[in-house]
C-alpha cells in the first residue's frame, strides 16, 4: 500500500462487535491477538467515494485472453486494479462478485459484463459452470482470503489472491493443498514485481551494484484518521490480523527479501499498541523489526498507522547506497544509486505494474509458465511474519529455518 490513508476493501461485516471479534492465526504476539475468530462474512457496501468507472467497456486484447471474476468491489478494485485492465494483453474481467446488487449493476454495466455474469456471495458457487470464467481474483479483507481462495479452487478456477495471503501459514498452506489437489493455480498479488523500478533495484543488488549489502532500512507508514473496528475493516483484528505489518509492512518485509536475495536467520521485533483509542482496540498501531541475514547483513524495518506517511527501503553496502523513496507506492516512484557508479533511474511508468501482474498470470494459466510469486511465497512471509509476532511477545530474538518458520 502507499504511505497515505487507502481504503482498498471496505466491504465486510463482523459479527458481535469488538468484544466478540476473534482471530485464530497461531501466534503468541501480545494481548488477545490469539482470540477465537468470531463469524466474518462479506457484504455488500455502498460505492466508494471518487470511483471514475469507464465511459466505454474495455476491450478485448487476445483471442486467448484470461477471463477474470472480481470478487469485492472497493477500493482497490475498483480504482487501482479494474481500470488497469485496459492495459492488459492476455487478461479481462468476465465476471463480477459483489453483496451490493445495485453497485454490481452500475459497475457491471460500466464494464460491459454481461447481467447473468454478476454473482452474488450467496450464489458464488454458480460459476463452476460459467466458462467464460477462468480465475478469481480475490480482493476481499485479508480475513476472507482463505475462505474466498478455497472456494474458487471448488469451483475449478485458477485464483489470484491480494496480499497478504492469508492471516496464519496454516490457512496458506491449506490454500495451497486444495490448490494443488483441484490442479489449479495459485498466485499472490506482490505488484512491486512487476514494477519498473522495483524489478530494476532486485537486478542492481544481484549484481553488486552497491557492494555487499550491509544494511536495509525500510519504512511504510500513514496516520489512520478515527474509526472503530466496526467502521474500518484494517482495525479488526478478525479481518487485518495484528495491523499495518500485514497490509504496509508486508512491503518491506518482502523488499528486505529481494533486494539482500536472501532469507533471514534471526529475527528481533516490538510492538506498539496505545491504551484507548478506539483505532486500535484490537490492532498493533506500530510495528518494529531486525531481521539478521546469514551474509551479517541487518535489516531494520518499521510500519505503522499511526505516524506521518512514508514509503521508502534504503541499502547500504561495503561500496554505496540504493535509495528508493518512494518505493512501493502505487505510482510515482523514484530510485537513485549513490556512490562510485552513483545516477538515478526512470524506469518508465510504474503503474505497468498492475497489467504486468495480470498477463504474468494470464500466461502462466495459457502457457504453464512459471509464477513469479507463487502461494508459496505467500506462505513464506505468512511465516516470517508469525515470527515477528512471536519475538514481540517474547522478547527475544528468534531464530528461523530456511523457509521462514521458527526453529523449535
Amino acid at each position: 500500500m502507499n504511505g497515505q490513508r487507502i481504503s482498498r476493501r471496505s466491504f465486510l461485516e463482523v459479527g458481535g462487535g469488538a468484544t466478540a471479534v476473534s482471530l485464530a492465526l497461531g501466534l503468541s504476539a501480545g494481548p488477545g491477538l490469539a482470540q477465537a475468530r468470531a463469524t466474518v462474512r462479506a457484504a455488500g457496501q455502498k460505492m466508494p467515494n471518487g470511483v471514475e468507472l469507464p465511459e466505454s467497456p474495455p476491450a478485448r486484447r487476445a483471442a486467448d485472453s484470461v477471463g477474470f471474476a472480481i470478487i469485492g468491489l472497493g477500493d482497490y478494485a475498483l480504482k487501482q486494479m479494474m481500470p488497469r485492465f485496459a492495459q492488459s494483453k492476455r487478461a479481462h474481467i468476465a465476471a463480477l462478485v459483489s453483496g451490493n446488487a445495485d453497485k454490481l449493476g452500475q459497475v457491471g454495466d460500466a464494464y460491459g459484463i454481461p447481467r447473468n455474469a454478476r454473482y452474488s456471495y450467496d450464489d458464488f458457487g454458480k460459476i463452476a459452470s460459467d466458462r467464460r470464467i477462468d480465475a478469481v481474483y480475490v480482493v476481499l479483507p485479508s480475513g476472507l482470503h482463505a475462505e474466498w481462495a478455497v472456494r474458487a479452487f471448488a469451483a475449478g478456477k485458477h485464483v489470484l489472491c491480494e496480499k497478504p495471503m492469508a492471516l496464519s501459514s496454516a490457512e496458506c498452506e491449506r490454500m495451497i493443498a486444495v490448490g494443488r489437489r483441484a490442479g489449479r493455480k495459485l498466485m499472490i498479488a506482490y505488484r512491486s514485481h512487476f514494477e519498473p523500478h522495483n524489478r530494476k533495484a532486485m537486478e542492481l543488488m544481484s549484481q553488486g551494484a552497491a557492494g555487499r549489502v550491509r544494511m536495509l532500512h525500510s519504512v511504510q507508514s500513514y496516520r489512520m484518521g478515527p474509526t472503530t473496528p466496526r467502521e474500518n475493516w484494517r482495525a479488526s483484528r478478525a479481518l487485518a490480523g495484528g495491523g499495518p505489518l500485514e497490509d504496509l509492512g508486508i512491503y518491506g518485509l518482502q523488499a528486505a527479501l529481494y533486494l539482500t536475495g536472501e532469507m533471514p536467520e534471526t529475527v528481533s521485533a516490538t510492538v506498539f499498541r496505545p491504551e484507548g483509542d478506539p483505532r486500535f482496540a484490537e490492532i498493533y498501531a506500530s510495528v518494529a523489526s531486525q531481521l539478521r541475514f546469514p551474509s551479517g547483513a541487518m535489516a531494520q524495518l518499521a510500519t505503522s498507522y499511526d505516524s506521518a506517511g512514508a514509503n521508502f527501503a534504503e541499502v547500504r553496502g561495503t561500496s554505496g547506497t540504493l535509495i528508493m523513496d518512494p518505493a512501493t507506492n502505487y505510482s510515482g516512484q523514484k530510485m537513485r544509486l549513490e556512490g562510485r557508479d552513483g545516477r538515478a533511474f526512470d524506469m518508465g511508468d510504474p503503474t505497468l505494474q498492475f497489467a504486468g501482474q495480470l498477463d504474468h498470470f494470464a500466461n502462466a494459466i495459457r502457457d504453464n509458465s512459471p509464477i513469479r510469486t507463487p502461494g508459496e511465497m505467500g506462505l513464506r512471509d505468512l511465516r516470517l511474519i508469525e515470527a515477528i509476532y512471536a519475538s514481540a511477545a517474547a522478547n527475544r530474538a528468534i531464530r528461523l529455518n530456511g523457509d521462514g518458520s521458527m526453529r523449535s
